[in-house]
């Protein structure tokens, strides 16, 4: 073996390998803030409840946040899909069908912009062209899904921000338009639970107790808002700028994972989204801030090696971060992202805050372990190569083929 390569002997290799990997990967299982998860410690406060709930704290180990402010190509966020499909008018249960385009979302940058979501006001085969998007994530179990949201004040339509799995088990926040009543500041919300009993309806939600209209306090036309579900084992709440609009529980709370839509449509049905809108009408959505648990086994088994369980042990004083809440009186937690911080979002994959593109995975200690300790093997291995290729060279030289 050639000298002066500065090759790792076998046994020395594995035996400095090994100390390097007890130092680094076992002086703690969580070595970063937030590892352990983010809590939302004021579920279920709030005056408006029809449940009589006292407020909660609950962990929950995912975030997904999209500050669709920053976004440049909605086409380049794998967090979130552009929908196309039609539904027939007597599907829709209105006079119209719905057609939805991924034409109608678009990104506009900027701080009083976002991802913005038409209806066009001209029919497409007798169809109302609308807008959707869906979270590409489909693990999302319990868990607090925020939306910054600000409605068109066209007549017509129906804004919609939504956990869904199916059409029997749906947590809903719709806004129409046409009830918007600026002369007298009548701003209706549609809060509603779709389930079984809601189906066997024909998805009158009113009929079963899983249906509140509440009344926001401001114009929803005028500025940005944020509309906010909790749901948790047993119970949903429903808030509009920390405030707490309305509770339920009982059996139509969802029991299994889904994911996250965005919608704006109409269907001419008078009942509900009223329209077609006179002219194009746009939803302006600022962000979604999702912090959940995750249905996949994966994930939630990775989850208790860093966290054994508990929540809040491990190195990190902060293992546990509580997650920050837009209240009437204080609407600076908008403009936080654990995304946009450091050392706060390890183990997850995160919206790329600084360039608005696509989705960047953050690795966590025990990634970036097994990293170190491929890379080292790896780098003996190729030393070793390199040394035999020597050997095979000199003996060459010193013992040519005749």
């Amino acid at each position: 073996m050639a000298a002066g390569r500065g090759t790792v002997p076998g046994v020395v290799g594995w035996l400095w390998l090994f100390c390097l990997f007890t130092l680094v990967c076992f002086r703690g299982r969580v070595q970063a803030d937030c590892e352990c998860g983010y809590a939302a410690g004021d579920v279920g406060s709030g005056s408006g409840s029809n449940t009589n709930i006292t407020a909660q704290r609950h962990v929950f180990t995912e975030v997904l946040e999209s500050n669709f402010a920053l976004l440049q190509d909605v086409a380049l966020d794998t967090d979130w899909a552009r929908q196309a499909f039609n539904v027939t008018a007597e599907r829709a249960r209105g006079r119209h069908g719905e057609m939805f385009a991924t034409d109608n979302v678009a990104t506009h940058p900027g701080p009083e912009d976002g991802l913005q979501l038409s209806v066009r006001s001209q029919l497409v085969d007798g169809m109302v062209s609308g807008a959707e998007v869906d979270s590409t994530r489909l693990d999302l179990s319990y868990g607090t899904f925020r939306a910054l949201m600000k409605m068109s004040s066209i007549p017509g339509t129906c804004a919609a921000f939504f956990w869904y799995l199916n059409d029997t088990q749906e947590i809903d926040i719709e806004l129409l338009s046409r009830e918007f009543d600026a002369a007298n500041a009548s701003y209706p919300v549609n809060l509603v639970l779709q389930s079984r009993e809601a189906a066997e309806s024909g998805f009158n939600a009113a009929q079963t107790g899983t249906f509140v209209k509440a009344y926001l306090p401001f114009d929803p036309t005028k500025d940005f808002h944020e509309y906010r579900i909790d749901y948790v084992p047993g119970q949903v709440f429903f808030y509009a700028d920390g405030a707490l609009l309305a509770g339920m529980n009982g059996s139509a709370v969802p029991t299994s994972a889904g994911h996250l839509i965005l919608q704006h449509w109409s269907n001419g049905n008078a009942l509900w989204s009223g329209g077609p809108p006179d002219r194009d009408a746009v939803l302006t959505v600022g962000y979604v801030k999702a912090y959940f648990n995750s249905s996949t086994a994966r994930r939630r088994e990775d989850w208790m090696r860093r966290c054994g369980g508990g929540g809040g042990g491990g190195d990190s004083a902060n293992a546990v971060c509580d997650i920050p809440s837009v209240s009437p009186a204080n609407s600076s937690a908008r403009g936080w992202f654990f995304s946009d911080r450091g050392n706060m979002t390890n183990n997850q994959t995160v919206y790329d805050q600084d360039s608005g593109s696509a989705p960047r995975r953050v690795m966590g200690m025990d990634a970036a372990c097994f990293c170190m300790f491929v890379w080292a093997r790896m780098e003996i291995m190729e030393r070793r190569c390199n040394d035999e290729k020597e050997e095979r060279l000199n003996v060459m030289v010193l013992f040519p083929k005749r």
